[in-house]
């Protein structure tokens, strides 16, 4: 089994017809809309055979139908955050355009359309006094998030977001349409929470919302030359927080461009991020000591509307090129601190732009409701080491973060989560999911794409 593409051999050019068959705009190499193919991560090699502008549950289920007959695969991006990439023996779905969002206040839900991000959620439900547990960045697509576990900043307080899905519509590798929820095709609804892409495409999904208006939170910066003290006392600091707290810590390296404040542009510096629910007097005074153990040179930390939680990432918007790499530890030690330090800290001669460590367990290491195909739910911390792929150090981008998580074997657990670092290597999936896990989802995925139409991108398939 594998997460990379597996190759198609003898592909005709079938694609006459297309336009006929699907009711969604069609855009082939070099016509107006095959520019929507491009992803947010600049990064990946996106050219597909055809982009279909889906607008529609039967837009998705015909495009597949069709692909399914002409032996032609089949791709979905919204946003294109975790982008891979897609040849031209692939049909892409582009569901930007399917931004719909139905907030009911008063069973607390939304049901939210294939191309919606976590900001249309956030606004829909925002007035309502009411909080969509969305990722870093609300510009993230909200079925890829889900699809993928879903790991946000409130994760230690209320867990894995894909634990708050109720329903998913998705439509199958044989071009059908089908609802799944812990009643109705559970199989289908296990895989879906984790299994990213492997079972469908998700044309829209039905979420909880909670009563959350407010939060403690936001990030405090220091400068890169106190990064030794601070990633010290944080790493002691933060095991002590109860889980209604969330933290993580960030070695920065910003460039000078629009949207990065002229305190952080260009320099290197460290970020403290912190999310708190409830008991808000005590946050401020269980962040007190971190504060002090240096100077502050900005400081975003304070009681904030729920609709702002994207301010405590403040995570980039406009479309670039970035490189990840990832890796699950069982324990934070001073020797852990003192590997990222060496490696990222001052006067390594990194070129990361973010080396980030999230604190983990809390409410994530207890399974939901509903089990799902989640893994790693025991990790304690997550490192991703993110970059810029680009002239003159695109190499080193990546052979430092290569490095970086080579040497935190020592406490890593081997594993990976599927919305970090996404990639077509072929071992990706033993380091994503478990043995019993793997073997099921490939099971379900020959069951609902007998013929592969969606053998690519991150799914997990049996070899052959």
């Amino acid at each position: 089994m594998t997460l990379t593409d597996l190759p198609y051999d003898g592909l005709a050019d079938a694609l006459t017809g297309l336009r006929a068959h699907v009711a969604a705009p069609v855009a082939l190499p070099g016509e107006a809309g095959y520019e929507q193919a491009a992803p947010w991560n600049l990064a990946a090699t996106v050219e597909p055979a055809a982009v279909v502008l889906a607008t529609s549950a039967y837009d998705v289920a015909n495009t597949v139908g069709f692909a399914g007959r002409r032996g032609f695969r089949v791709a979905v991006q919204a946003t294109g955050h975790g982008a891979l990439s897609v040849a031209s023996d692939t049909i892409l779905v582009v569901t930007a355009g399917m931004t719909g969002c139905t907030v009911d206040p008063a069973t607390r839900t939304a049901r939210v359309a294939a191309g919606a991000t976590w900001q249309h959620v956030l606004d829909a439900a925002a007035p309502h006094g009411l909080a969509a547990l969305c990722g870093s960045s609300p510009n993230v697509g909200v079925v890829g998030f889900l699809t993928g576990g879903g790991v946000g900043p409130l994760v230690r307080t209320v867990g894995l977001s894909s634990d708050y899905v109720r329903s998913f519509e998705l439509v199958t590798g044989t071009g059908q349409v089908l609802r799944a929820t812990p009643e109705e095709n559970p199989d289908l609804f296990w895989g879906l929470r984790g299994g990213k892409s492997t079972l469908g495409i998700v044309t829209a999904a039905e979420i909880d919302l909670l009563p959350i208006a407010e939060f403690y939170g936001g990030a405090v910066y220091f400068d890169g030359a106190d990064a030794t003290t601070v990633v010290r006392e944080w790493a002691r600091w933060c095991v002590e927080l109860p889980e209604r707290i969330s933290t993580s810590i960030a070695l920065l390296r910003l460039p000078e461009m629009p949207g990065v404040p002229e305190p952080l542009a260009g320099k290197f510096t460290v970020a403290v991020r912190y999310v708190a629910v409830d008991e808000f007097d005590d946050a401020e005074r269980r962040l007190a000591p971190l504060r002090a153990v240096a100077t502050p040179i900005v400081d975003t930390v304070g009681v904030l509307p729920y609709a702002a939680i994207g301010a405590v990432h403040a995570d980039p918007v406009d479309p670039m090129p970035v490189s990840e790499n990832h890796t699950l530890l069982r324990e934070f030690t001073t020797e852990t601190v003192d590997v990222i330090l060496a490696a990222a800290g001052p006067n390594s001669g990194s070129v990361q732009t973010i080396v980030d460590v999230r604190m983990l367990g809390g409410a994530l290491a207890r399974e939901g409701a509903h089990r799902s195909a989640f893994c790693h739910r025991d990790a304690a911390y997550a490192v991703t080491v993110i970059g810029v792929p680009a002239p003159p150090v695109a190499e080193a981008v990546r052979s430092q973060a290569d490095a970086l998580v080579a040497e935190l074997t020592p406490w890593s657990t081997g594993g990976q989560l599927p919305n970090f670092a996404p990639s077509d290597d072929a071992g990706r999936a033993a380091r994503v999911y478990d043995e019993d896990t793997r073997h099921w989802l490939a099971d379900l995925a020959e069951r609902y794409d007998p013929a592969g139409v969606f053998r690519c991108g991150q799914v997990v398939r049996f070899v052959g």
